[in-house]
């Protein structure tokens, strides 16, 4: 026999999401990124940090929400989403108005930084270190071992600068983080069609009562 259906289903479990876990680490790498690279007076600053954390925050709200309002859910969900977006475009600008290089999407470093699977903002900047070495005219090999890679090309120097790498990094965690939002949005709002919300299932849940009687 079927179990009847809960009013108020399982929900609030946005620790297990890797789309919380990885927009949570872009959040821990974005605070010590500004603290490193950004005036602390500088408006930016705040913005980018402020952005950072409503990604997590939304993520989580939202899934907390989704006991009782799928709307609601999916509003945050959305909410998160923009609000990394909009922290993806402070980077690249950061980059752009230092003359620093933007690394194309194909760029084996960063498949390198998503292929590790960092678990915290300390994993990363090993990375960073570990690439900037391996990019130096003095070594020839990375840290791991791997052959050499070409270093990118900027006005300020033939070789990354700590900054570029780093913005770069960012970069590729919010790609991933972005990415699996946008498939966590596109199931709720299947979901959300196919089963509608909170309204929805009252009514099937006293259906269900009034059957059993």
């Amino acid at each position: 026999m079927n179990e009847p259906e809960k009013l108020i289903p399982p929900h609030g479990g946005y620790r297990k999401l890797k789309s919380f876990q990885v927009a949570q680490l872009a959040y821990d790498v974005t605070v010590r990124f500004c603290d490193r690279y950004i005036s602390p007076r500088s408006r930016t600053h705040d913005q980018m940090v402020q952005a950072a954390r409503s990604g997590v925050q939304n993520i989580a709200e939202g899934s907390q929400a989704s006991g009782t309002s799928k709307k609601m859910e999916l509003k945050l969900t959305n909410v998160a989403r923009a609000s990394l977006e909009e922290l993806r475009l402070d980077y690249e600008d950061f980059l752009r108005q230092r003359g620093l290089a933007q690394w194309p999407r194909e760029d084996p470093r960063r498949a390198e930084l998503i292929t590790a699977r960092p678990a915290t903002a300390d994993d990363v900047a090993a990375w960073v270190r570990e690439v900037h070495d391996g990019q130096d005219g003095r070594h020839g090999q990375s840290g791991r071992g791997k052959a050499g890679l070409k270093s990118t090309t900027s006005t300020k120097s033939t070789v990354s600068t700590f900054p570029e790498i780093a913005a770069n990094g960012a970069l590729a965690l919010l790609a991933v983080a972005c990415s699996l939002l946008d498939r966590q949005i596109a199931a709720l709002e299947k979901a959300f069609v196919e089963e509608g919300g909170f309204t929805e299932r009252l009514h099937r849940v006293r259906s269900q009562n009034r059957n059993r009687r």
